[in-house]
């Protein structure tokens, strides 16, 4: 998909799935004050979807793009909710042949919780931590680093995928590189690090982004903090200007671009676009691969020289790691501000939310998300923020 918006050979969407994700949001409530916050003022009032709201969504989820679709059990704070519920939750979205994940700020997420998620069938686990948060005693990102390996041990062993989200705002946009390194000494547990740039949708303390703030920039530091050039440009998820997607191949603390040779991820984009891929299981993903070159012979030649290739330039890091590979994937999303949709990106979205109504695009959803959650006629309510730790810009700013 170029910046036009119109399909391109690199475009996922469609082809593998027909859509990015879908959030299923269970609750608007939340215990974070964030500077960056898409809630709404009237969240804290808003009272939680019963059960049979959330399974029927599911089943309009289910309905709208089909089986394999991945759906994120979100909020506010998920894990508010009542951990019955949350597990039924869980389950339901398994049963009707989804993807569940589970997007929390971690503080609740215990790991007898992700325990039994996990056994309900929860897939991934996705940690949002980052300084807009206002968490007490951290002042840098990298002292973030500690309750992120904190979290990452919460989900050790478990059959879970684990992702990050890190919001990106001017006054952190330079600590990029250091979180990206995190993510690279931590490849062997950590599948994908998602970086959202601040947007503007009219609650939360910060407001205009600033003008170093962008996907270019925040793609730059990635690469910087992981001492390696990646091809953010070799496959598109929905609008070029929304997403921006690489993978990368660790080891030995090396990290090597997977997408470097457009023409060939092109090709195997093409004829893989009917597998499905195990996520938490990377040799049922690795077997599924293999697999399939076998029955596509013709294909088993390309596929051999560019596994030959790759060895090649890995091969000092292979032999410091004794073969062991991971992979890690960057992604980086560039929400619109809430005064700022763009129609056409709107329409292209990759990233849905399941209202009562059907699905909405993440975007339109958070710049007028009490039309989508108030019952009609309902006037917002107003509610006084915490001011007792200050301001974010005030304690972002003290940071630096």
């Amino acid at each position: 998909m170029q910046d036009t918006g119109q399909w391109s050979p690199r475009q996922h969407m469609g082809r593998r799935w027909p859509i990015g994700c879908v959030a299923l949001e269970v609750t608007q409530r939340c215990n974070l004050d964030c500077a960056l916050c898409y809630l709404s003022e009237s969240s804290q009032a808003i009272a939680d979807p019963p059960l049979a709201e959330i399974f029927r969504r599911i089943e309009s989820i289910l309905a709208w793009y089909g089986e394999g679709t991945d759906v994120q059990i979100t909020g506010g704070e998920p894990t508010l909710r009542p951990r019955a519920e949350l597990a039924a939750i869980v389950r339901r979205v398994r049963a009707a042949g989804l993807r569940p994940s589970l997007f929390t700020n971690g503080i609740r997420a215990r790991r007898d919780l992700l325990a039994e998620l996990a056994q309900a069938g929860l897939e991934d686990v996705a940690f949002h931590v980052d300084l807009t948060q206002q968490r007490r005693g951290f002042r840098t990102e990298r002292e973030l680093d500690a309750l992120r390996a904190e979290y990452l041990e919460r989900a050790r062993g478990l059959p879970l995928a684990v992702i990050f989200n890190t919001s990106v705002c001017e006054a952190t946009l330079d600590e990029v590189p250091d979180t990206a390194r995190f993510f690279l000494r931590h490849a062997a547990a950590v599948r994908m690090a998602s970086f959202q740039l601040h947007a503007d949708t009219g609650r939360g303390v910060l407001r205009g982004r600033g003008p170093r703030v962008s996907a270019a920039a925040v793609a730059a530091r990635i690469q910087r903090g992981i001492g390696a050039a990646l091809s953010f440009d070799a496959m598109d998820i929905g609008h070029a200007r929304c997403n921006r997607y690489a993978m990368a191949l660790v080891a030995g603390g090396r990290a090597f671009d997977l997408l470097d040779e457009p023409a060939f991820v092109q090709r195997m984009l093409d004829d893989t676009a009917l597998l499905r891929f195990e996520r938490r299981k990377s040799r049922a993903t690795l077997a599924a691969l293999a697999g399939w070159a076998l029955r596509s012979s013709s294909r088993l030649p390309a596929c051999a020289a560019w596994l030959a290739r790759k060895a090649w330039r890995m091969r000092g890091a292979l032999a410091a790691s004794r073969g062991r590979v991971h992979k890690l994937s960057f992604f980086v999303h560039d929400f619109m501000h809430a005064c700022e949709l763009d129609p056409e990106r709107i329409a292209a979205c990759s990233f849905m939310v399941a209202t009562r109504d059907g699905p909405v695009s993440m975007c339109l959803h958070n710049a007028a998300r009490d039309a989508y959650l108030l019952p009609p006629g309902t006037a917002p309510v107003t509610l006084t923020r915490k001011t007792a730790r200050g301001t974010a810009r005030e304690r972002l700013a003290a940071a630096r």
